[in-house]
């Protein structure tokens, strides 16, 4: 990722209260962990409606800006990555996320930079590893729906793994 390109990171999430801390706000929860470690050079924000509405609020931002799709960084949940881990994506669908689904309409692009941070939930029980591979499918994914988790609380241990990966992130990629 050229990081000098970058002008404005905007974290998706879903602005009402009962949506604090809840997976599906990942990308709100980085640009706070962001804004309270040392200061960076690029502008943050959190957008202002509710995620599967993220489009027009990018729209608005770049209109307003005058910045290129490409210049903006989109931080957001991706539940198909396990949690602890992460991807930079350029370029790339929406595989199924609403929020980003709806920035690709709005812009009429998909060439805007991504991070999207992992939340799906780690296999915890060797029954339902062995269960999956007699199926044939892969022992060491988790296949629960995303909307069976990506709304509920984050609890200590997982919010614990993910501030982690905001001081992994941190350090290797936004440091500038």
């Amino acid at each position: 990722m050229k990081l000098q390109d970058i002008k404005l990171i905007i974290g998706l999430g879903n602005p009402d209260e009962k949506y604090e801390k809840t997976c599906h706000n990942a990308g709100f929860l980085f640009i706070d962990y962001l804004n309270n470690q040392q200061p960076i050079k690029i502008k943050t924000l959190k957008s202002d409606v509710f995620m599967n509405e993220s489009g027009i609020f990018i729209a608005k931002i770049i209109k307003k800006t005058k910045l290129k799709p490409e210049e903006i960084l989109i931080i957001h949940d991706d539940s198909d990555i396990e949690l602890g881990k992460y991807k930079f994506s350029f370029g790339r669908g929406s595989a199924g996320h609403n929020g980003v689904e709806s920035i690709i309409k709005s812009l009429k692009t998909k060439n805007f930079w991504r991070l999207r941070i992992g939340i799906r939930p780690k296999v915890s029980n060797i029954k339902d590893q062995v269960s999956r591979k007699k199926a044939g499918l892969p022992a060491e994914t988790q296949r629960a729906k995303a909307g069976d988790f990506v709304l509920k609380k984050i609890n200590k241990k997982d919010f614990d793994v993910l501030e982690k990966v905001f001081e992994i992130i941190l350090k290797n990629k936004i440091s500038q």
